[in-house]
């Protein structure tokens, strides 16, 4: 939906308040009231300062105003958007990508951005309960809620414990719970979630589509076996400003 479109007789000159401050007031009331929808972009500098009659400085000032605020969000070089509402990921004993995202009535899918082979560092290897060095695929992935990108994963298996891992992912479309669930796996729990908040890498930005100087979220996870048997390691970053994490525990 694209809001109603302002025009130099809605601002005020002369009374006292700032232009930029009357532009922000405005928009503000088209996002609360939904005359601007959610993931919404809204139109460029350039445009709103023509429709406005100021210039672009005054227009960046009310957008940055509103940023402040949280109504929108400012992605270099694509523009700014309507916030969307931030999603509750809730953290339970079977903790699924996909049942998250549509307990939220929002869409799920994801990129499969790789899968290798690697010699499974200290970290790694703790948390798996396996000797350093030891032979472990890894998965790399985003995570996205109605195409909209809200995680970058890496996520680590023991080779020998889950033989053609890479070939079953593949046919799976990169979906772990589905590749799982075909080795056997499938009612993996969720032993250990940690969460730090971190400075995101620029590449890390770059996937999620966010400003690297903005924060997100990082999670630890070791999923387990029936037997209590470790059988996969994540290291997840999440956009902060748009997931938050909601510990359930028992469920």
């Amino acid at each position: 939906m694209t809001g109603p479109n302002p025009s130099r007789g809605d601002l005020s000159r002369g009374t006292g308040t700032s232009l930029w401050r009357q532009i922000a007031e405005r928009l503000e009331r088209d996002i609360v009231t939904g005359n601007r929808q959610p993931g919404e972009r809204l139109p460029t500098e350039m445009r709103m300062a023509e429709e406005f009659g100021v210039n672009r400085h005054t227009i960046r000032r009310a957008v940055a105003a509103l940023a402040e605020q949280g109504l929108v969000r400012i992605e270099q070089g694509r523009g700014t958007f309507v916030q969307e509402s931030v999603i509750d990921y809730r953290v339970k004993k079977r903790t699924r990508f996909s049942e998250n995202m549509l307990g939220h009535r929002r869409e799920p899918s994801g990129t499969l951005l790789g899968i290798r082979e690697e010699a499974a560092e200290e970290a790694v290897a703790k948390a798996l309960e396996i000797r350093k060095g030891t032979t472990v695929v890894v998965v790399e992935r985003v995570g996205e809620a109605d195409g909209r990108p809200i995680s970058v994963s890496s996520h680590y298996f023991p080779k020998a414990r889950f033989p053609g891992l890479s070939d079953v992912l593949i046919e799976a479309n990169g979906s772990i719970t589905a590749a799982m669930e075909r080795l056997g796996a499938g009612d993996y729990t969720r032993k250990v979630t940690r969460v730090t908040a971190r400075t995101a890498r620029a590449a890390d930005a770059r996937l999620l589509q966010q400003s690297p100087t903005k924060p997100i979220l990082l999670t630890e996870g070791i999923n387990v076996d029936s037997t209590g048997r470790p059988v996969e390691y994540s290291v997840a970053r999440w956009a902060s400003e748009r997931v938050q994490m909601v510990f359930e525990p028992g469920a």
